[in-house]
């Protein structure tokens, strides 16, 4: 069966998907300057379900299904995603996150057993590449946020496949009920693993909660539920390129906006991952034109 192409309006929601994950990066780093990672990820979550989860409700074969999604996408993927960014600057992990498309591509390979083929693999040890130089960049913190984004990523690859998995749900109702199975297990992470959490609330200030604000309502209700919609009418090798325009965002959002240095291992680390991610894609794109266009 052939696959629709992608209308106006498809494109229109993946470009505003790409710059609101790609200016996320900023509002992260700016909220987790005061706020603990775990718990501004709780709060965000919270909120999202309150706004969403009463009046968006799963049927009831599908709960087990947003619960398990939970664990994976709120908690492994956005929790671990925070606590990266806590250590990094946001330039760097603007160009970490896209660990996801290789690790979907060698996903893809373990458990479905898809060849990678030699421009694919190719594209896979240049990502990789990219994301060992910027470790050793001279504002880098250590090998660790960046093994945590690893981490992070893997989640989100598995999560894209979870989502199928789901049936025929609306984007919102996987937004909420996400939201409302993960916060209380975030908020037990920041029980056990970080301090001071009222101190850090009382010292937050409009800046940090502008940033919490956006992770919200950009990053989570609007750009989340463009992606939800996108995933259900296309294949992830069809929208999933969109997202190489988050780095140019959130290098252009750290160094602009929160003064960070832009180091040579950042542009070329950058452009190592990017470069490596897009032969992935679009070898990939290539090899399944004759099923999707």
């Amino acid at each position: 069966m052939t696959a629709p192409r992608m209308s106006p309006a498809d494109w229109a929601g993946a470009l505003a998907v790409a710059i609101l994950w790609g200016g996320n990066v900023i509002a992260v780093k700016v909220a987790v300057e005061t706020l603990p990672p775990f718990l501004l990820m709780g709060i965000r979550f919270s909120i999202v379900a309150l706004l969403l989860a009463p009046f968006f409700r799963p049927r009831r074969a599908q709960v087990p299904g947003l619960l398990a999604l939970a664990m994976v996408l709120g908690v492994g993927h956005f929790g671990l995603m925070f606590l990266a960014i806590s250590g990094m600057d946001a330039a760097t992990a603007a160009v970490a996150v896209q660990m996801t498309i290789p690790f979907s591509a060698l996903l893809a390979w373990l458990v479905y057993r898809e060849a990678l083929g030699w421009a694919r693999t190719l594209g896979v040890g240049l990502a990789f590449a990219g994301i060992l130089l910027l470790a050793g960049e001279p504002h880098a913190t250590g090998l660790w946020p960046l093994a945590v984004m690893a981490v992070s990523t893997l989640c989100w690859a598995v999560s894209n496949v979870m989502i199928k998995r789901v049936g025929l749900i609306d984007p919102l109702t996987i937004n909420g009920w996400v939201a409302l199975f993960a916060a209380p297990v975030l908020f037990v992470c920041s029980a056990l693993f970080e301090q001071g959490q009222a101190e850090a609330i009382a010292a937050t200030g409009l800046v940090g909660w502008a940033g919490l604000a956006y992770t919200v309502i950009g990053a989570s209700l609007v750009a989340y539920t463009l992606w939800y919609w996108l995933v259900r009418r296309h294949s992830l090798n069809r929208i999933v390129p969109f997202t190489l325009l988050g780095p140019a965002v959130g290098i252009t959002g750290g160094v602009l906006l929160l003064g960070e240095p832009l180091t040579w291992q950042k542009l070329v680390g950058g452009l190592l991952t990017v470069g490596g991610v897009a032969a992935v894609q679009m070898w990939s794109g290539k090899r399944k034109t004759g099923a999707e266009s």
